[in-house]
């Protein structure tokens, strides 16, 4: 039973900005469309450029709004943005104190998560975390990544059909991410669902059923992890979070928030990037026959998937403290929406960049792993990943084809596919 101050809390967070959001896409509003309407979904970049031809900064009544490269690349490099902060919004305080009693358990889209902290506290909850995810140690992980994409790809049916998300492209990285965490493979599963139910919390606006979903999800997670770090102390390991329990340099609820967003940042991008691959190469063909003549251009495939279809589409900052920004006069608490997906098909910087295109030059310089002090941690990874999953996956099935539209996951910032249906064709033999 979930208690009645979790629906205040909803309310206050989240169903007020559904409805509004309801009531501002019928009136046409640009932010409100793309988080509140089917098209926003599936079709976001008609109404991008709508955005892009009202000015680099635009002015919703719900948010400032911006797709420009330059100011998105700017702001998340500034001090004065901030990720979000109760404190910096203008809540009232009966809300406020309504938040407070209905306590969250540990979760990425809350502090501590260092995904909404700033310096000086980010710095310190990532920097423990840091180690894990350099060049080096990432060198390291290239023969596991290896060996579970060429165990996915055997268990796949030759001349027989898949869903690639549920079978490979999922997979992939919920296997590394469990492993350098070191959770046994059997709790994988559960790990995927506690997934697929909490990756809501990243949009605006999500209904209370699957709000209530995710907070169900999280105390079973939070359960497990207190069980997994308790072990962890008795019993540590050679993984990341033997590491941090042992150094004793986070408390329990910092090192559930830290475990919880290397779970989810571990898997929810590199799946979606995989997915989002798989279909822009089959869509594209000339462009998968290049790759098959020049197997070097992989690593810009991937950039420019990243690039073209954005695994995150979206990030926000609030103001906090008065400023002038892009031309516009800024007000503390406010917030500010940047489009991923916009800056990374910014005419200004990318050359016909509605065109995909493996041998753009410049594919690298989107911002689809963000920037700043909150650039993505596991970049590196999500790239290696990719690149060999993709790889491999074409390798070994060179016949691929889609066997029915995609369906997208029905989500705003995450974006992929929930379902991926495929004729793998026959299998070719592996490389040695």
């Amino acid at each position: 039973m979930v208690s009645p101050r979790y629906w205040v809390r909803w309310f206050s967070e989240q169903g007020i900005a559904r409805y509004g959001m309801r009531m501002q896409a019928r009136r046409g509003d640009p932010f409100a469309r793309l988080h509140a309407t089917h098209a926003g979904l599936h079709d976001p970049y008609p109404i991008i450029e709508s955005v892009r031809a009202q000015g680099r900064m635009v002015r919703s009544p719900l948010s400032w709004l911006t797709a420009d490269y330059e100011l998105t690349r700017a702001m998340l490099r500034d001090n004065r943005f901030g990720v979000f902060a109760i404190e910096a919004v203008a809540v009232p305080e009966p809300l406020r104190r309504f938040i407070r009693s209905a306590p969250m358990p540990a979760n990425p889209v809350e502090p501590p998560s260092m995904l909404m902290t700033d310096p000086p506290e980010h710095t310190r909850l990532r920097k423990p975390v840091s180690a894990a995810f350099t060049p080096r140690a990432i060198g390291r992980l290239r023969d596991r990544v290896e060996s579970v994409t060429a165990e996915l790809l055997d268990a796949l049916p030759s001349n027989g059909s898949a869903d690639l998300i549920g079978s490979f492209a999922s997979q992939v990285p919920i296997a590394i991410i469990a492993e350098m965490l070191g959770f046994p493979r059997e709790s994988r599963a559960e790990f995927l669902e506690w997934g697929d139910a909490m990756s809501p919390l990243l949009d605006l606006g999500i209904s209370w059923r699957t709000w209530r979903s995710a907070l169900v999800s999280m105390q079973v997670m939070d359960s497990y992890l207190d069980e997994h770090i308790a072990r962890l102390r008795r019993e540590p390991g050679e993984d990341i979070l033997s590491s941090l329990v042992t150094a004793g340099d986070l408390d329990n609820q910092e090192l559930k928030a830290t475990a919880s967003l290397l779970m989810g940042a571990g898997f929810e991008t590199t799946v979606n990037l995989i997915g989002n691959g798989v279909v822009q190469l089959l869509s594209h063909p000339e462009q998968l026959a290049r790759l098959r003549e020049e197997p070097e251009l992989w690593s810009n495939a991937v950039e420019e998937v990243l690039r073209f279809d954005a695994p995150i589409q979206t990030t926000g900052r609030v103001i906090l403290s008065d400023t002038e920004f892009g031309g516009v006069r800024l007000r503390r608490g406010g917030t500010v929406v940047m489009s991923l997906a916009g800056t990374n098909r910014d005419p200004k910087v990318f050359e016909d960049p509605n065109r995909f295109d493996i041998t753009r030059s410049n594919a690298k310089d989107h911002l689809s792993f963000s920037s700043g002090v909150h650039s993505c941690l596991g970049a590196s990874l999500a790239r290696m990943e990719a690149v060999y999953a993709l790889r491999s996956l074409f390798d070994r099935f060179p016949d691929l084809a889609l066997a029915g539209p995609p369906r997208r996951r029905p989500l705003f910032t995450l974006h992929g596919y929930s379902h991926l249906p495929v004729r793998l064709g026959q299998r070719a033999a592996a490389a040695v």
